[in-house]
């Protein structure tokens, strides 16, 4: 319970000047709190209120980013119409995203659900960026806007273009 309060608190930190994706990510914490208890009987209050999450979240501000995902602290949303995270993506801590970013799977061969992309911490991701597969994208990439992302991406990296391409690689040890 005192984690999604620390993460609230640092999302809050990253998204003062927009209430509406605030509104937004205090559902999203809420709901995996909930979504975490299955089972029990705060799953079942709780129910009501994923209801909700769906309704105001998905449906009124375009926002998919499921309760299961999972979300590292700080996470910064610009805009947030369009946005589709897919249920299995991992997101590290302090990750920007802007408008119409899809994170999402293929599907394998006989039409089952493939892998997810990892996403590091501290990368920011251009508007109507899209990253498809089972790609891990290294600590401080940053994806400029329109690119689609199919190959890991080194840290430090910046990648643009469809399909994405390092145009450079500056991280430091």
């Amino acid at each position: 319970m005192r984690k999604y309060f620390e993460y609230i608190m640092q999302d809050y930190a990253e998204n003062r000047n927009s209430p509406k994706i605030f509104i937004a990510l205090i559902m999203f914490r809420m709901a995996q709190l909930i979504d975490r208890n299955k089972g029990r009987y705060v799953w079942w209050l709780g129910v009501p209120f994923l209801v909700l999450y769906r309704l105001l979240v998905e449906w009124l501000f375009c926002i998919e980013l499921r309760p299961k995902t999972k979300v590292g602290k700080g996470l910064k949303i610009e805009h947030g119409f369009g946005l589709v995270v897919n249920d299995n993506a991992i997101l590290g801590d302090y990750v920007h995203l802007r408008h119409c970013v899809t994170i999402g799977c293929v599907k394998n061969e006989d039409g089952s659900q493939g892998p997810s992309p990892c996403i590091g911490n501290n990368v920011e991701l251009g508007a109507n960026t899209v990253i498809l597969g089972g790609v891990v994208l290294g600590d401080g990439v940053k994806v400029g806007a329109g690119s689609v992302v199919v190959k890991d991406v080194v840290p430090g990296a910046v990648v643009v273009g469809n399909p994405a391409r390092v145009i450079r690689n500056s991280y430091i040890t």
